[in-house]
């Protein structure tokens, strides 16, 4: 049973909440790395239990979805013949984001495939009470995931960005600049002015 007082808890979540590794939130608070991991697992399951019941019927008019990249346990290139390759290496984290209210009304961690995407479109689709406009990148798993979980029922455009080429070499810590993107109507009538994925890829 995780023995930590409500001020320790507080603490904690708040370290790595900020970006603070484990073992640097261990040092930090004096806190045993195992029992910080038990503390995640406990408020994890205590926010998807609270973003199942209260996460539905959302109003939300604009939708804009991306994904973030990471990894578990090791780096894709890493993995061994020996290696659960559905639990290990590359991971994504699918994020939808209202752009008007900043609100994530769901996300899906899995691998970047067909199924996935359209777990998480599903998803997403059941939590909204009304037909939104929907935003996403070039994804091409994304068109199927959208027709399965949406229908017809949704206003849907993808924005796909070109970067200049620059070398990348020693010294250089800012990602290629965005000259030019392109606007793709999917499905329905979205307004082009919104067909963007600007602010869930600023807040990935």
């Amino acid at each position: 049973m995780n023995r930590l007082s409500l001020t320790q808890r507080t603490q904690a979540i708040n370290c790595l909440v900020e970006g603070n590794s484990i073992r640097s939130t261990e040092r930090l608070l004096d806190d045993h790395r195992d029992t910080l991991c038990r503390l995640l697992v406990e408020v994890g399951e205590g926010c998807a239990k609270l973003m199942d019941e209260r996460m539905r019927e959302l109003p939300c008019r604009r939708i804009q979805v991306d994904e973030i990249w990471t990894f578990c346990g090791k780096k894709q290139q890493r993995l061994t013949a020996e290696d659960d390759r559905s639990r290990l290496g590359d991971q994504w984290v699918f994020v939808a984001l209202d752009p008007e209210t900043k609100l994530i009304p769901s996300y899906l961690v899995g691998k970047r495939r067909r199924s996935e995407a359209t777990a998480f479109m599903s998803d997403l689709s059941a939590r909204l009470a009304n037909r939104v406009q929907l935003s996403s990148d070039a994804l091409n798993t994304y068109v199927d995931a959208v027709e399965r979980a949406f229908g017809t029922d949704v206003d849907y455009g993808q924005a796909v960005k070109f970067y200049e080429a620059e070398p990348i070499g020693p010294g250089r810590y800012a990602p290629p600049k965005v000259v030019e993107q392109q606007k793709t109507v999917i499905v329905g009538n979205p307004e082009q002015q919104f067909i963007s994925t600007s602010l869930v890829e600023r807040k990935n």
